[in-house]
């Protein structure tokens, strides 16, 4: 099942630091897999991890490009990945998320579109939002696979 932790984030500004967090516990081959609906903030959790490690500000989505990479300080590979298009599963072989895996650091939005070849090792964050709609506050729910089952309460 793996080892996780909830934590309420009451807006954006927490988003931002929830990545800050998970930014200092980042190493090279671990893969986030960020889920939640469309808005839920899985895009601004994602560009908080690259502003802090990549010293990137204006961190594009991936959205239409499907892979985005960049560098951390440290000379690490990132690569923020945005599934949302993949609708085939030989349309991954093509991108070579396997490398990326074993190398660089992961962001991946979608990830339920990798299916079977999702990484054993593994953090999930599922980015939950209220049913009203109102509300603009987010229930992080952190899940640790793996390797990663001992490092959850690093973040």
């Amino acid at each position: 099942m793996g080892n996780f932790r909830s934590i309420l984030l009451e807006d954006q500004n927490a988003t931002r630091a929830l990545g800050l967090r998970l930014a200092k516990a980042l190493k090279a081959g671990d893969v986030v897999c960020l889920q939640g609906d469309l808005g839920a903030g899985k895009t601004t959790l994602a560009r908080s991890v690259i502003a802090a490690i990549c010293d990137v500000d204006d961190a594009p989505s991936p959205t239409y490009t499907i892979i985005q990479t960049y560098e951390t300080s440290d000379d690490i590979p990132l690569w923020h990945v945005d599934l949302y298009r993949i609708e085939e599963s030989g349309e991954l072989e093509q991108l070579g998320l396997e490398d990326a895996f074993d190398e660089a650091i992961s962001l991946i939005e979608w990830p339920e579109r990798l299916g079977a070849g999702v990484p054993e090792n593994r953090l999930e964050v599922s980015l939950i939002t209220p049913d009203d709609g109102l509300d603009t506050s987010r229930q992080a729910r952190i899940t640790g696979f793996g390797e990663w089952e001992s490092r959850v309460d690093d973040i």
